[in-house]
């Protein structure tokens, strides 16, 4: 059997009670079929298999993988994408998790799946990234990206906080509220969608704003074209804090400019032939429940 991939690495969701027979299955059947097979490091150390599968840290991975391979849910998914972002290895979703919008293979077709992808039988999809900055008088304090989301909340203090949203070098308003939530197409189905943002499709390129609990009625969601810079200012007497795909953080103070704009890196998903985006929103957000009755 001929593999358009010949070297996949595993990574896992560290937490998950069947994860290490799942992942010894996943790496059986991957050798079986005529593959290398790599766990990676940190996945081999927290389930107890280093020294029984060959290992190797992301930036290897990265560089060397035809393929990742991620059991999980969508948290494990984010963490990995992140990581191997900066090469073009693309990755596929193991669901082991509860929603599964980026893990979107099952658990129980999984071999059936990974065998037909193994053999070129699949969707490619490329998603876009966020790129942040934080400049702190005209300096940049931390950098980092996000496949889902940037957002800036007030972080532990009780209160709201205060900001100036400028787009493209342009003042637009400032907003007194709990922070906002900057989005991509593939983030809009994450916290964006919690706070009444809107459904982006992954092949739209666009950037979503979308306020949390403005302090008035008139502040809505705002999507932006691909290449539009957004940048988040704090205002004096206001301290925040910058989550990156809930995995990362910063503590920002006042005066801070967050500068957000779309990264040259992309991450490319694969999906089973069949794939259709709107399944999995029917699925997902259970658009095609029957109501129940009274009882």
């Amino acid at each position: 059997m001929s593999l358009e991939f010949n070297t996949v690495a595993l990574v896992g969701k560290y937490q998950s009670a069947d994860i290490v027979d799942t992942l010894t299955r996943l790496a059986r059947f991957a050798r079986d079929a005529g593959a290398q097979v790599w766990i990676e490091t940190e996945t081999a150390a927290a389930t107890g298999l280093t020294g029984r599968e060959e290992t190797a840290s992301f930036e290897r991975i990265g560089e060397f993988a035809d393929l990742v391979i991620v059991l999980g849910g969508d948290g494990t998914m984010l963490m990995a994408a992140r990581r191997v972002a900066p090469h073009t290895v693309p990755l596929l979703g193991i669901n082991l998790g509860r929603l599964g919008f980026l893990t979107d293979v099952g658990h129980d077709e999984m071999l059936e799946r990974v065998g037909e992808i193994l053999t070129g039988r699949y969707l490619r999809e490329r998603r876009i990234l966020l790129e942040a900055e934080v400049l702190r008088a005209g300096e940049r304090v931390f950098a980092d990206t996000a496949l889902n989301d940037v957002v800036l909340s007030r972080g532990e203090i009780g209160r709201m906080i205060e900001f100036e949203l400028h787009v493209d070098g342009e003042y637009i308003y400032s907003q007194r509220s709990d922070g906002m939530i900057v989005a991509t197409p593939t983030g809009s189905t994450a916290y964006a969608l919690s706070a009444n943002g809107p459904l982006l499709h992954p092949r739209l390129a666009g950037i979503v704003l979308v306020p949390l609990c403005p302090h008035a009625l008139t502040h809505r969601p705002l999507a932006l074209a691909q290449d539009s810079t957004v940048e988040l200012v704090i205002r004096p007497g206001h301290d925040a804090r910058i989550h990156f795909d809930g995995q990362t953080l910063f503590d920002a103070r006042e005066g801070d400019r967050i500068v957000l704009r779309r990264s040259p890196q992309t991450v490319t998903l694969l999906h089973p032939e069949g794939y259709s985006y709107f399944a999995v929103l029917r699925e997902k957000l259970h658009w095609s429940a029957v109501p129940q009755r009274p009882r």
